[in-house]
Order: C-alpha cells, then structure tokens, then sequence
C-alpha cells in the first residue's frame, strides 16, 4: 500500500472532529488568509479558489471565510503570516516534508524540530527530502462496487496520470494543474468527491514496521496536531494492521 494516500484517506475522515475542536478551522482560515494576498478574487487566484473549496467542504461559515480574505487583502487588520517549509528524516529513513503558516518562524521550527527528536526523527537542510516528491492532485472517490477495469477506464477518460484501489478507498492520481477541472468532471458524471488537493507524491516509498512504524505514524500525527501546521509528507510504507491502529 502506498502509505501517505491511505494516510490522507484516514486524515479526511477526522476532518470533521477536527472541525468541532476549531482546529481545521484555523488552518484553513490560515490559507485563506495567506492566499488572498495575492489578490482577493477567487476568479483570477487558484490558490485562493482552492483555499475556499475547501474551506466550503468543511462547513465553514461564509462569514469566516469573508474575514479571512479581507485580513489577507488587508481590509481588515491581521497576524504577519509566513510560509514555511521543514524536512526532515525519520526511523528508518522516511523523508518528511512539512509545510506550516506561522506567525512566528522561530517558535514553530523549534516545536517540529522537538516533534522529531521525541519520536527519533531529525530535521534537515532544504532540499534533502523535497527531491524525493513530485507535487500532484489525488482525488477521493466515494463510491462502491466498481471494478478496477472500470476504475481504469475513468481515469483515462478524464485524463488522470494514475489511480489507486486500497481497501474501500478509490483514488485518482492528477497533474497539478488539472485537478479541479478532473474534479469538476467526476462531479458532472454524478461522482460523490470524498476529498481534491494538492499533495506531494512520493516518487519511491520505504517499507517500515514494528516499532519503527508506530514512530513514524506517531511523527505524522503528531506534527498534524500542530496548529500551524498545514500540510506533512512522508513516503513510509507501513502493514496494514499497524494502519489501522490510527483510522
């Protein structure tokens, strides 16, 4: 199994109690915030289109998300935010790319540096683990019974590089740029979406297990559990029963 999409299956399926602790909340009002810099119109700003689909997917309300783009336009007064990228290693050679927003660099490296040393990981230069991804759209299909010959044939009719069947999860692999059109397609063809985003596709993956990867299941939550903390890579490859332990 390729282990971060099954991750990212397992993360949008606790976005809703993260949505009541006002966790997700906050880190989409985050994106919002630092995409509308660029230009408050969801027309002619992807990045900010894309803040707001998703923002709209968790049920925020409207007004959050007005408020998020006015403090990013600077209608209204807001933190100084920043985009960051960390990577790092962790127990048996899992890279790891962590991307955060944050209103202080200094506090937040401090606290992920701390997250990989407590779990037996360690923070490294820029670069040495980003090489390892390519940066694509995966697409969450909700549905049942179809086969990986139909699977097949959609993912070449809507143009998508690839596709994935673990388990109950069905997942199109896309470029970048064609993510929201591919998405939007599905839609019309009656597809119910589970989750559409921009993620880091590990080129190859590294097989760990026992307690190497419960350390390594317990990096990535940890660091998701940071508030500032956006997005979180790894290409790990762990068995399924060690998994399931975290869906």
């Amino acid at each position: 199994m390729s282990g971060h999409s099954h991750w990212a299956g397992i993360k949008h399926k606790k976005a809703k109690a993260d949505a009541q602790r006002g966790k997700l909340f906050s880190r989409l009002t985050r994106q919002i915030t630092l995409a509308a810099r660029h230009g408050g119109e969801i027309d002619t700003n992807p990045q900010l289109r894309q803040a707001v689909e998703d923002a709209k997917e968790a049920n925020m309300p409207q007004e959050n998300i007005i408020r998020a783009i006015k403090k990013g336009t600077g209608e209204l007064p807001g933190a100084n935010l920043e985009f960051q990228s960390y990577e790092g290693y962790g127990p048996g050679g899992v890279a790891f790319v962590v991307e955060v927003i944050t209103d202080n660099k200094n506090r937040t490296l401090a606290e992920i540096k701390h997250i990989f040393s407590k779990h037996g990981g360690s923070l490294g230069a820029p670069g040495c683990a980003v090489r390892l991804f390519k940066k694509k759209g995966i697409i969450g299909i909700e549905t049942e019974g179809i086969s990986e010959e139909e699977l097949m044939e959609l993912a070449i009719g809507v143009g998508a590089e690839d596709f994935k069947i673990e388990g109950d999860q069905y997942t199109l692999i896309t470029s970048a740029g064609d993510l929201n059109r591919i998405k939007e397609d599905l839609q019309k063809q009656g597809f119910n979406i589970a989750f559409a985003e921009i993620t880091m596709v590990a080129e190859n993956t590294v097989r760990v297990e026992g307690k190497k990867a419960e350390k390594i299941l317990q990096i990535m939550e940890a660091i998701e559990e940071h508030p500032d903390v956006q997005n979180v890579y790894a290409n790990f490859d762990v068995p399924d029963e060690i998994m399931e332990k975290v869906s």
